[in-house]
């Protein structure tokens, strides 16, 4: 065997002619068996199919028609298929549909200078515009074109001249006299400006936000003249322009039934060298004005040194007195009762407006609120108003707590106001029984004395104000002892005592001129009473227009007077003036109260602006180290 020959066998060639001829031969046959197999097996499938029943045949054969029958009843929708009836429906109810109401309202929309029409306003902004135009009425001074009340005029031309340089010129008739209080005229515009600061977005919401940027200014320019502002230590304040005693027969604001523009007899000027509660009043004004007015840098510079100036003023122990003290003509009408609580008042104010520490240091002293008794409980120093700043004080600080959490070393006292000031509240609610309430609901915060609407007005803004505080950093509501009360039954109080003086009461009547078709008309109050007739009335002349039980002549629109007695009572009589008198601080309650609970510009306020001048807590991150080089 060959050793290449791995398989055996010949290695001898073969014949080539031989082997084509064979190969030839085996593909003939393969070609005919193959036809003759093909036409067997045709002939065999025919056999067999005509061998079929017709039942079997028609399940063969019928395939392809029964398919197209049943794909004529349902659509193929890719995923699914539906029945054709559900999906001719379905397509034709949104046509209509489409037709009925899309193309319509496409229509409507289509037309130019089409808008949808605004929601009307509701009854506190309706009320918050007319509350607004009492300040107007109440301007002392030359009045500028724009003013809108048209029964009054230029009045009080030479107040203070000439024994006070400049003058004091200017500024607010307090209520239904012409005598200029500054002790409620400062607390009224710190008020103002405090509603400024929260809801200026409300006010910009209905058109009133420069309407009372002017009102604050007219009376922050007024307050600066009431002290030596260019002084670094000022000596004195004047306390109050004009004014009288009750039962007395001189000519003055209280005996003379005469309008302003009338005034002919000698106005004095009041001063006091000692006056820790109306210095710190002025500076709180001041203070809170220069948050508001902090796009005009210039004015808002000018109130801070004001309010600053008058710092070691009223921080000084040899000066530490009550302005009032000695003053009869002061303590018949608003007589201060405590100093500590202006203060707490101011340390807070100046504070926010300058963001020097010394002032918040001060007003979370230990001892400035022992001394003002600020956490006795008591329910006379829970109701805010001109003579009792504590209310106020406190929930100011307390948003200090609550937005800012400065800590230690304020934490302590700021923990304090927070709960001092939720007791407050706590307070106001009917089931804690502390202030008793009138058959048709208004609280008692006055006591049972007169004039009940301002104490009224005041702790509904406070109540509203807490609950937007709670509401702006998320918290529910707060704890009266054991019981977790909700921060809207804070809003629901202050809506019940405000619609109360709207005219929700057992008599129907409005107690704000000019709000709803029954409210007072014969006001206490000398120029609303006298007709613009271009005549003059002397002091007694005009005496007859006290007594007339005719109406006033001019409705001094938004005024709120002083409201009914504890009976739900109240007599639309001008001499009876604790019912029918309006004051400035009464109507600076109202307005921050309506504002607060108006709809108009959303449910919310504005965290930030109170605190512009507030330095930073906590030390700045410190700058990136330089590049290393090597």
């Amino acid at each position: 065997m060959h050793p290449g020959n791995l398989w055996g066998g010949s290695l001898d060639a073969v014949d080539s002619d031989r082997v084509a001829a064979e190969e030839e031969e085996r593909r003939r046959n393969m070609t005919e068996w193959d036809r003759g197999a093909l036409h067997s097996q045709r002939l065999t499938a025919e056999s067999e199919r005509n061998q079929l029943d017709e039942t079997q045949q028609s399940w063969l054969l019928a395939p392809e028609d029964s398919w197209r029958k049943k794909r004529k009843k349902y659509v193929n929708l890719g995923c699914v298929s539906v029945s054709r009836t559900v999906f001719m429906w379905t397509v034709g109810s949104i046509v209509v549909l489409f037709l009925v109401v899309a193309l319509p309202i496409i229509i409507v929309k289509s037309f130019p200078g089409h808008e949808s029409t605004p929601s009307p306003p509701d009854n506190y902004t309706l009320a918050l515009h007319k509350a607004i135009q009492f300040f107007d009425a109440q301007k002392s001074g030359k009045l500028p074109k724009k003013n809108k009340v048209s029964w009054r005029g230029d009045s009080g031309l030479k107040d203070g001249l000439p024994d006070v340089a400049g003058g004091l010129v200017g500024g607010y008739y307090d209520g239904g006299s012409n005598a200029k209080f500054h002790f409620p005229m400062a607390f009224s515009m710190t008020m103002l400006s405090w509603s400024l600061i929260e809801y200026s977005h409300k006010f910009k919401a209905i058109n009133e936000y420069d309407h009372m940027r002017d009102v604050l200014k007219w009376g922050t320019d007024y307050l600066l003249l009431t002290f030596n502002n260019s002084a670094s230590r000022p000596d004195h304040i004047y306390t109050q322009v004009g004014g009288g005693l009750r039962d007395s027969e001189s000519p003055d604001d209280i005996y003379c039934w005469q309008r302003p523009e009338d005034m002919s007899y000698d106005r004095p000027v009041l001063s006091a060298t000692s006056a820790t509660d109306l210095g710190a009043e002025v500076a709180s004004a001041l203070a809170a004005a220069s948050i508001v007015f902090t796009d005009n840098p210039t004015y808002a510079k000018k109130l801070k040194k004001g309010a600053e100036t008058l710092w070691p003023f009223f921080r000084s122990k040899s000066r530490r007195n009550r302005y009032s003290k000695g003053q009869p003509m002061a303590e018949a009408f608003y007589n201060s009762t405590s100093m500590f609580d202006e203060l707490m008042w101011a340390g807070a104010w100046l504070y926010y407006a300058t963001g020097n520490k010394t002032y918040i240091e001060f007003a979370t002293n230990p001892s400035v609120p022992q001394t003002a008794k600020a956490f006795a409980n008591r329910p006379e120093l829970m109701v805010p108003n001109w003579n009792n700043k504590l209310p106020g004080a406190m929930l100011l600080m307390t948003r200090y707590r609550l937005f800012l959490n400065p800590g230690f070393p304020y934490e302590n006292m700021l923990n304090r106001y927070h709960n001092a000031t939720g007791v407050t509240m706590c307070a106001y609610l009917k089931q804690y029984n502390v202030f008793n309430r009138t058959s048709g609901g208004l609280i008692q915060v006055n006591l049972g004395k007169p004039r009940p609407l301002e104490y009224v007005a005041h702790a509904s803004f406070l109540a509203s104000l807490f609950a937007d505080y709670l509401n702006s950093t998320g918290v529910p509501g707060w704890y009266c002892g054991p019981t977790f009360v909700s921060s809207h039954v804070l809003k629901d109080f202050a809506k019940s005592q405000i619609d109360y003086i709207l005219g929700n009461n057992p008599l129907k009547m409005s107690y704000v001129v000019g709000f709803g078709n029954k409210f007072p008309r014969r006001v206490h109050h000398r120029g609303a009473t006298i007709p613009n007739d271009k005549k003059r009335r002397s002091c007694r002349e005009g005496l007859k227009y006290r007594d007339t039980k005719n109406p006033n002549p001019h409705n001094i629109t938004g005024a709120m007077v002083g409201g009914p007695n504890k009976l739900d009572q109240f007599h639309d009589i001008r001499r009876n003036y604790n019912a029918s008198e309006p004051t400035l601080s009464g109507n600076a309650g109202l307005v921050a109260a309506l504002v607060s609970l108006t709809s108009s510009g959303g449910d919310r306020i504005d965290k930030n602006t109170m605190f512009n001048g507030v330095p930073p807590l906590y030390p700045p991150t410190p700058p990136p180290p330089k590049a290393w080089r090597p």
